[in-house]
């Protein structure tokens, strides 16, 4: 699959047509109606392998199920959607393990700052051991679920209206804009600067009113978000993996026979894999793409970045709030922090 954001747009935009049902199959009402909700605008990977999925469940289950997919916070923000998906209002939502973590304090150990050097450290934690204690803490809510496939949000970037961020020096002082969950204020705060949660609904707003004068997230994010026409710099930090959960209602998948909940697995969980490939294809042809907007782009040394957390004492910190048995699964994959 060739990733541009053109064709992103063009796929996605097609798809979002088809949506909710995408067939013929549809005509007869369903068993099942199935709603998806997510934050992220209808050109990013995750919608165009949402429409995808739910086309091929509502197929499979030959009109069974009525797979919805609601992009774009059309069901409410983050805290709204996973209320919702809490109570059985929405079937199944799309969520940083980060911001989850207000819910499952363990689900943000994957989201340690500066912790997996690459993909080759990524995927086998989140598909392994470390992914595994997680879903289990995430099943102990006793509401939620999540599928085995961990979808991909890319590492995150910071961007800025001010000043490129070359060293952690940089950030001192800035107000920057963060999810809210607090182990990004534990870390931003790190490094002296001035975070500020707001929910990713409302991000473009802050950056454009000079509410904050930064913000992190993937370049797949600032591209398809348009946050460069409202950012000067983009500093590539790498400073945290990012995933997104693909959570469930446990009282609605329940509800469904044997066969369906396979088919609903299964899809979810394949279009995790081939989501994956696409942000980071996406995300490795950004910056050139960035670039011709306007941005402008550096490198950074993510050791600098590392001491600088050891040194405020932000991995030993974590390590006793996480406890022992969750951190050496971690530094199984990553290598030691602190």
């Amino acid at each position: 699959m060739n990733i541009s954001r053109r064709n992103l747009l063009a796929t996605a935009g097609a798809s979002a047509m088809a949506l909710p049902f995408g067939s013929a199959l549809a005509q007869k009402p369903a068993e099942f109606t199935l709603k998806y909700g997510n934050n992220l605008p209808i050109a990013h990977p995750m919608n165009v392998r949402a429409a995808e999925l739910a086309a091929k469940i509502n197929n499979e289950s030959k009109g069974r199920i009525a797979f919805e997919v609601y992009p774009n916070n059309q069901l409410g923000n983050d805290t709204d959607m996973l209320s919702q998906v809490r109570s059985g209002a929405l079937d199944y939502f799309t969520l940083s393990p980060l911001i989850l973590g207000t819910l499952v304090p363990a689900a943000q150990i994957s989201g340690v700052g500066f912790a997996f050097k690459d993909y080759s450290q990524v995927w086998p934690a989140m598909d392994g051991e470390l992914g595994a204690h997680v879903r289990k803490q995430i099943a102990g809510t006793g509401s939620l679920f999540a599928f085995e496939k961990i979808w991909d949000n890319g590492y995150r970037q910071i961007t800025t209206s001010t000043k490129p961020v070359v060293q952690p020096e940089d950030l001192k002082g800035m107000k920057i804009r963060i999810p809210p969950s607090p182990f990004w204020v534990s870390m931003f705060k790190a490094f002296e600067a001035s975070p500020a949660t707001i929910n990713f609904a409302e991000v473009y707003s802050s950056l454009q009113t000079k509410v904050v004068d930064a913000q992190e997230n993937p370049l797949a994010i600032i591209a398809t978000a348009k946050l460069n026409e409202v950012q000067k710099y983009c500093s590539i930090t790498n400073h945290m993996w990012d995933g997104f959960w693909f959570l469930g209602n446990k009282k609605s998948f329940d509800r469904l026979p044997a066969d369906l909940q396979e088919i609903v697995t299964r899809n979810v969980n394949a279009a995790g894999l081939k989501q994956r490939d696409d942000v980071k294809q996406l995300n490795d042809n950004l910056q050139a793409e960035l670039k011709t907007k306007g941005m402008v782009i550096n490198p950074t040394n993510a050791e600098l970045f590392r001491a600088k957390l050891r040194s405020a004492g932000f991995y030993a910190d974590w390590h006793k709030k996480f406890g022992d048995e969750p951190w050496a699964l971690l530094e199984k994959y990553t290598g030691k922090l602190a």
